[in-house]
């Protein structure tokens, strides 16, 4: 049966591009086919073909559905700021509704694990009344959460998954994913978060100075 996700993070730079094209490496190596969403994307290059972005080329290339670009990453913005302050320079309206039904188009493609990666962490503003937390709900989705080990993580972690809860979304699993060479007291900070987070860990990931999705999904494990 196909299932869906939506991966969201504590923070941005925190690994969620990583973890998500790791869990499809992983599904691919247990024979499942993929496909993955970056709904909204900032910090794209302008190339002949328009503008790209490197998360979303990642996904491209980590699943195994062939899709076009666009159908993978429908919202693209030039600089790297927040996604409504881009959509408002550059005089576009973006709404969940929207977004939720180019979603739904390809999660119609039934692909056995679907991701779909959000931008920066829960409540990153879509215009002034929407946040992407609005299309997670729309879609249903169970979530994924991505944490970047780090000084602070531990609040930022709790924070998000009880927001996540409160808009009545269950979290699927969550990743502890090192972003720093030495995080001190690591070891501790993951048995916190595993007491606190109602949730199973989905893996633990080092740091790895030049990381892929093919190394990352050595330590994942794919939602039950």
């Amino acid at each position: 049966m196909p299932k869906a996700y939506f991966v969201t993070g504590t923070d941005t730079d925190v690994g969620k591009t990583l973890v998500t094209c790791g869990l499809l490496k992983k599904a691919q190596r247990q024979g499942l086919t993929t496909a993955a969403i970056k709904p909204v994307s900032v910090g794209c290059e302008d190339t002949p073909e328009g503008l790209r972005n490197a998360d979303a080329l990642a996904l491209q290339q980590a699943m195994t559905i062939d899709m076009l670009y666009e159908q993978i990453n429908p919202i693209a913005f030039l600089p790297p700021i927040a996604p409504h302050i881009a959509a408002q320079d550059s005089g576009r309206i973006v709404t969940a509704d929207c977004l939720s039904g180019i979603c739904r188009g390809v999660l119609m493609k039934r692909a056995q694990l679907t991701l779909l990666e959000g931008a920066g962490g829960w409540r990153v503003p879509l215009n002034s009344r929407e946040t992407l937390a609005n299309l997670a709900q729309m879609l249903q989705l169970p979530v994924i959460l991505v944490v970047g080990m780090k000084l602070g993580c531990l609040n930022h972690s709790l924070l998000t998954a009880e927001a996540i809860r409160r808009d009545g979304l269950t979290i699927a699993g969550w990743v502890a994913n090192s972003v720093t060479p030495e995080m001190p007291r690591l070891a501790e900070n993951i048995l916190t978060l595993e007491e606190k987070i109602e949730a199973p860990c989905l893996g633990e990931v080092p740091f790895l100075p030049s990381a892929t999705a093919t190394e990352a999904a050595n330590y994942l494990n794919l939602p039950l």
